[in-house]
């Protein structure tokens, strides 16, 4: 199977660097996906949840509040202003919370921030 280079970064640093299938995206026009050979673009990126799967076939997730991505066939960089990796450290709880916080700081719009907290929530269950 293909694979794809991820890189999420902010200013405080790299949030996500792997090989990866595939990456949902929360595009200025609505979400996108993006697999290996993809053609080249630049996109604007709103407040959301990325969704990373991964090469293990599990999804990892990854909330921005706002940010570029550019595209190659075989990568994709992404250069958020804030953003909070879910799973990390075995964290996701507090990683939760923390990625809530950003999303809610990040938008007025409160479609677009339902919506993403809404996937936040499923991720826990509730």
């Amino acid at each position: 199977m293909q694979k794809m280079r991820i890189l999420v970064v902010t200013p405080e640093g790299v949030i996500f660097d792997d090989d990866v299938l595939g990456i949902t995206l929360p595009g200025s026009d609505g979400e996108f996906g993006v697999y290996p050979n993809h053609c080249s673009l630049i996109s604007l990126l709103k407040t959301g949840v990325i969704e990373i799967l991964s090469q293990g076939q599990t999804k990892e997730y990854v909330a921005i509040d706002w940010g570029y991505a550019r595209i190659e066939h075989d990568r994709v960089d992404i250069l958020a202003n804030g953003a909070v990796a879910i799973d990390q450290n075995g964290q996701i709880s507090q990683n939760l919370e923390r990625a809530k916080t950003l999303l809610k700081k990040a938008s007025s719009d409160e479609i677009l921030l339902s919506g993403a907290l809404s996937k936040l929530d499923c991720l826990t269950g509730r």
